[in-house]
């Protein structure tokens, strides 16, 4: 598959990934308040904001590292830095968009961790966790052997697409909840989708086309990184258009 095919999809998701986190931010800034950290609701809007962010696109950027024509050549090192950088600059933003949902939670006597919601996202968080302290030990530090890193490759992989696909479920469940504890006045309930209902649910489209596109290129063979030898026989397909 052309090169330009592919630059072309990451373009797209670029656009998805951008749109997604602004129409978060735009969600909480124009109806619910805008931002503060002060465990008000005003806090509670970091956290879908730095979820999306995080969770969703920053861990999706991350997994697309190796899918780089450019990482197929050279020295595998910087690219694997690259990635684990990536994955740990989006555990950050979780981790501050959990201590602001929890704060807030806190600071108005809300029990935690009752809805599916909350159970989707902190069992995202905790296999997140242990993917990165996994793939850090046995991909990035040198000690672990061909065979044990040949042995985990799959798994990391499988995981890797999994904890995406529960970050966007996460989401869009996160997305659903609010509108249903926001939208109770019967002036406008959710039912009759006012102009907040009908933007954050595009949101969520948005970060469900997002997070479809991410596991596209993933799977898709022909974006693979080559496995060792087999790079001389599909080099000419980044050139010739094939």
């Amino acid at each position: 598959m052309a090169s330009g095919w592919f630059y072309l999809t990451c373009l797209v998701l670029g656009s998805l990934g951008s749109m997604s986190v602004l129409f978060t931010a735009y969600w909480m800034q124009y109806w619910r308040g805008g931002f503060a950290w002060d465990g008000s609701t005003h806090m509670f809007n970091w956290h879908p904001v730095l979820m999306v962010t995080g969770m969703v696109v920053l861990y999706g950027a991350a997994s697309l590292v190796y899918r780089l024509p450019q990482s197929w050549v050279g020295p595998k090192l910087p690219w694997k830095f690259l990635h684990a950088g990536l994955h740990l600059m989006a555990f950050i933003f979780t981790v501050v968009g959990l201590v602001a949902v929890f704060e807030f939670h806190s600071h108005e006597n809300i029990a935690n961790l009752y809805s599916l919601h909350s159970w989707l996202g902190i069992t995202t968080v905790i296999l997140f966790a242990c993917q990165w302290v996994l793939g850090f030990a046995v991909f990035l530090l040198p000690w672990a052997s061909l065979w044990l890193r040949s042995l985990l490759k799959p798994i990391h992989v499988f995981f890797g697409a999994s904890i995406l696909t529960l970050s966007v479920a996460s989401v869009i469940s996160g997305i659903n909840e609010k509108l249903i504890f926001s939208l109770k006045d019967p002036g406008k309930p959710y039912s009759s989708l006012p102009p907040e209902a009908v933007f954050a649910n595009s949101t969520g489209l948005l970060v469900l086309a997002f997070g479809l596109l991410v596991l596209y290129i993933l799977l898709a063979s022909s974006w693979k990184r080559p496995e060792p030898g087999s790079l001389t026989d599909r080099q000419p397909l980044l050139h010739d258009g094939e």
